[in-house]
């Protein structure tokens, strides 16, 4: 007999922990097991991604505690109050008292889903994959009926505002704990030292041969541009980087070198990198190519790859970037030890705009330095199918 998986995201927008997803449930045998996506919200380019054998779900009314459980309460009653909503800013105010009062977050989730019934049917794991999300988190350990329970972590919880007093109460409820570099599991495990035993590693999978495949599916790079073209991959936020290689790109031109920058990736901060790149006088040197459902043929073009994020869990980008040999540059955040080894298969520096322009003008200008990474990088053998019997153990557990 089957057994039903159900995995709990935000929605199926274009980023890491969600391609994550969908390379995982690719390697899952579909005799073996039924697959459930379970959103919070029916949003985002990766849709049409999700594979027709897998069922789709979304939380019934989502949209009408989204507000409440997103916005700081205190900031909701003020709104509220202003708007002379008065009822709801009364009981906003209350929420806020009483969640601060006994130190548990667990009680505002508690009061609005207190009219949700258990959600559908039994299933032999429920996975609340998109966290930490201290909401999906709740839902999965208080509204899904399940054998076993499960919670990924996707991020680095020293870097996000991770509320360890919540996931301290809530993370004992699940019977395993993933996190998605071995980095991240000793970082939580020291934030949450008594889950430790529950906590474990498991390795997102990509396929280097889709991925390699996909390059060649599209055209990639169309400016005719004859100089060096650096790329880098990621949604437009302060957490992923980019707001530094802008005058590092300055740095480049100045020193005479034939160099553009490309920006594939869409966000919140395009507004601010656009007066960034005005500022600096590089509207037709450092181009934000919006986003790409395949990103591949440019990866596989680019001259050098560069990934500048201020932290990641194990990044997805970085992995794929890995499939084609082209020279790399990221910098410290958790899990990069784990997937380049320094001034063998490319560069890894602070975040520090110095060290990112000496590592790329060393690439640049030291050839043989170049080659060794592209050499290297050629001869890494992937592992695709990352840590799967791992999360089949939990089901026989």
């Amino acid at each position: 007999m089957k057994k039903k998986l159900l995995f709990m995201v935000i929605n199926m927008n274009l980023g890491g922990t969600e391609k994550a997803l969908l390379n995982m449930i690719a390697e899952i045998p579909r005799e073996k097991f039924d697959i459930t996506i379970l959103m919070l919200e029916k949003y985002g380019e990766l849709l049409k991604s999700i594979p027709w054998d897998v069922e789709v779900k979304y939380l019934k009314d989502y949209h009408n505690i989204k507000e409440i459980i997103n916005t700081p309460l205190q900031s909701l009653s003020l709104q509220f109050l202003k708007d002379r909503k008065y009822s709801k800013a009364l009981v906003s105010i209350l929420l806020y008292a009483w969640t601060r009062l006994r130190k548990n977050k667990g009680l505002l989730y508690k009061y609005v889903l207190r009219k949700y019934p258990m959600f559908g049917e039994e299933y032999d794991i429920a996975v609340a994959y998109a966290g930490p999300m201290d909401f999906i988190s709740y839902f999965v350990v208080e509204k899904i009926k399940s054998k076993k329970k499960v919670q990924w972590i996707h991020f680095d919880v020293e870097k996000i505002g991770f509320n360890s007093e919540f996931s301290s109460k809530i993370y004992k409820k699940f019977d395993k704990v993933f996190v998605v570099s071995k980095e991240g599991r000793e970082i939580l495990s020291r934030t949450i030292p008594e889950i430790s035993n529950r906590i474990n590693y498991f390795n997102n999978s990509i396929s280097s041969d889709l991925v390699k495949k996909m390059s060649n599916q599209d055209i990639g790079f169309n400016d005719n541009f004859e100089g060096i073209r650096i790329l880098t991959v990621g949604r437009l936020s302060i957490e992923k980087g980019q707001d530094i290689t802008i005058s590092v790109l300055g740095k480049l031109k100045e020193e005479g070198l034939k160099v553009k920058w490309y920006c594939i990736g869409e966000g919140k901060s395009r507004n601010i990198y656009e007066e960034l790149i005005r500022k600096h006088n590089l509207e037709e040197d450092y181009i934000l190519l919006g986003s790409k459902i395949n990103p591949y043929p440019y990866m596989k073009q680019c001259d050098i790859y560069v990934q500048p994020s201020r932290h990641e869990g194990y990044c997805i980008t970085l992995a794929e970037a890995r499939c084609f040999n082209n020279p790399i540059v990221c910098t410290s955040f958790t899990g990069a030890k784990e997937q380049i080894k320094q001034n063998e298969t490319g560069i890894i520096i602070n975040f520090n705009k110095k060290e990112l322009f000496d590592s790329l003008i060393k690439i640049i200008n030291n050839t043989s330095f170049r080659n060794k990474l592209i050499k290297n990088l050629g001869n890494e053998v992937f592992e695709g199918k990352g840590d799967l019997e791992k999360l089949y153990q939990v089901v026989n557990d």
